[in-house]
């Protein structure tokens, strides 16, 4: 053989000439970027996860130490005690096992995953087949959670499940908080006459409900999503399979949520931020911007978890609007001075606190 060194260049006459093939030289193409998570910092909540329809979903909100659907366990994943399944399709499941086995190796108590009543039988099983390949036990939590029950975050703030349509047995979640809210027929009363009449057993307060986040999970169109939990979210997560026009039947078939669906449901959901996750690689990310630009004015609150070059340039931006305030309150308070940020990079490049 041909001794040359040179990195990437192959000369097929150098490995034996195949019938019909003319020898030539060519520089092997790179294989793609496998797995990198999205990232969106939507004041005061962090998206983090990664999600290709048929690959891999897993979904993070570190404010509240919860992921959606587990997928592939990444590092972000591993912070979240609380693990709320949406289906238990392969590409939302498939990581279970790992997400369990790294948190007990890393030393990281507790962790448990809730999900559909009907799926947690099938869940608990595979995870007990993992227990004679390993030749040993992972400790493991699976919770059954019945459609509109709720799973207590942290103080009066809960995780709600709520019935979805899928091909199998499914959940959209919502983390909704818990307000007490004096009844408008007490607001203008002094504090003494507040005090007389609770102490006479009367209850001052009315319980309102604050929806925060609401996530899909993959879904068919339904009257569910224009429930409160996801029409008054400040931020929903929404499944968005399909853009294409001629892939609507496919979206029903599949019972999976179209940009058309999406199109509407922006109308009855007055969410600040709306994130579609679950895109198939049928749709190029330069085709996505286009559809999405237009949906008229919703389209500046629609973002796509995936689409890491716009993602990087609007946190970009946001960290310069930071650092013009810090130099603006700098000023004023009548420093020339100004401390740099002792920052960091993560593995997606963004810029993080130390």
């Amino acid at each position: 053989m041909n001794d040359r060194r040179v990195p990437c260049l192959i000369t097929l006459s150098d490995v034996g000439d195949a019938p019909g093939i003319r020898s030539f030289n060519m520089i092997p193409k790179q294989p793609p970027r496998d797995g990198q998570s999205g990232f969106l910092y939507l004041p005061p909540y962090r998206v983090h996860g990664i999600s290709v329809a048929g690959e891999y979903t897993t979904i993070t909100i570190p404010e509240f130490g919860v992921t959606f659907d587990m997928g592939q366990c990444t590092r972000a994943s591993l912070t979240s005690d609380l693990i709320a399944l949406s289906h238990s399709h392969m590409d939302h499941v498939g990581s279970i096992p790992y997400w369990f086995s790294q948190r007990y190796f890393q030393k990281l108590e507790g962790g448990r995953i809730v999900c559909h009543p009907e799926i947690a039988g099938p869940l608990r099983r595979m995870l007990a087949s993992w227990v004679d390949l390993e030749r040993q036990k992972t400790p493991n939590e699976i919770v059954e959670i019945e459609p509109e029950s709720e799973i207590e975050l942290r103080q009066n703030i809960v995780l709600r499940a709520i019935e979805t349509r899928h091909t199998c047995p499914s959940l959209g979640y919502a983390v909704v908080e818990h307000r007490h809210k004096l009844k408008l027929e007490y607001q203008d009363l002094p504090q003494s006459e507040l005090r007389r009449i609770r102490s006479e057993g009367n209850d001052l307060t009315v319980k309102t409900e604050i929806p925060l986040i609401a996530y899909t999970g993959d879904t068919d169109r339904g009257d569910f999503l224009e429930r409160d939990e996801f029409a008054k979210a400040r931020v929903v997560i929404a499944e968005c399979t399909f853009f294409d026009e001629d892939h609507r039947g496919r979206a029903r078939v599949g019972r999976h949520l179209h940009l058309d669906d999406i199109a509407e449901l922006l109308k009855k959901w007055d969410a600040e931020h709306v994130v579609l996750v679950h895109l198939s690689r049928r749709t190029l990310l330069s085709d996505a911007r286009e559809r999405l630009a237009t949906l008229g004015s919703d389209a500046d609150r629609v973002h796509l978890l995936m689409d890491h070059r716009t993602n990087r340039r609007r946190y970009e931006t946001q960290l310069a609007e930071v650092a013009e305030v810090s130099v603006e309150t700098s000023v004023g308070v009548g420093g020339d001075s100004i401390e740099k940020s002792n920052g960091s990079t993560n593995s997606e490049g963004f810029q993080e606190k130390g």
